[in-house]
């Protein structure tokens, strides 16, 4: 069972939100909140495998409720669900720890979807949101290669470049033909080198610096 909290201060996307997972098999929706404040209250007791994210909240925004919420519940992962698509936003969210970007437009078996590949270890995002990553830091800004990516050895560069595509530990394992453990070894390298500590930072970090 995946437990979800929702923040997102509209009441009708809120509830439509809690139906959806509560009516899933396999989903529970364990707190909705309509800020972050309230939600931070609660989040260590609920303990939720997923937290679902507006950005636009009032009080605390969403990206510095990310922030906070990695903070005292590490383990706890974040998805993004905003109707914005700005780069800089999609950027921000990720470096705070998000670990998926998706836009409410998103149709909900894509969104249940989502969820569950974040809990299975991948980084969901919408494609135009993907695109939009990979384009602002090809080309919406001169990127400098970093000598980082010398010390990576070619399957770690394989791993990253999957990271960062989205795939989950399981779907980078068999396209590699390596176990699910032997990928969790290479992430653990990968985040020593790149001095981070989550697969969303990984990913940011590895686009900003055009390791990727």
């Amino acid at each position: 069972m995946i437990s979800v909290v929702i923040v997102e201060d509209r009441d009708m996307i809120r509830s439509g939100l809690e139906m959806l997972i509560d009516g899933t098999d396999g989903y529970q929706c364990v707190g909705a909140y309509r800020d972050c404040e309230s939600m931070l209250e609660s989040v260590v007791e609920l303990d939720p495998d997923i937290i679902l994210m507006d950005i636009d909240l009032p009080g605390i925004s969403g990206i510095e409720g990310i922030k906070r919420v990695k903070k005292i519940c590490p383990e706890c992962i974040m998805l993004v669900l905003t109707v914005y698509e700005e780069n800089e936003m999609i950027f921000e969210a990720l470096c705070a720890g998000a670990s998926g970007y998706l836009v409410k437009k998103t149709p909900p078996a894509r969104l249940l979807e989502a969820i569950r590949d974040a809990y299975n270890g991948g980084a969901p995002m919408s494609s135009n949101i993907a695109r939009k990553v990979v384009n602002f830091f090809q080309y919406s800004k001169p990127v400098i290669p970093d000598k980082s990516n010398d010390i990576f050895t070619t399957r770690e560069r394989e791993v990253l470049q999957r990271l960062v595509e989205g795939d989950s530990s399981k779907a980078i394992a068999d396209a590699l033909g390596v176990s699910v453990e032997t990928v969790r070894f290479h992430f653990r390298n990968i985040y020593k080198k790149l001095h981070v500590h989550s697969k969303s930072e990984a990913v940011a970090k590895a686009i900003k610096k055009g390791l990727v």
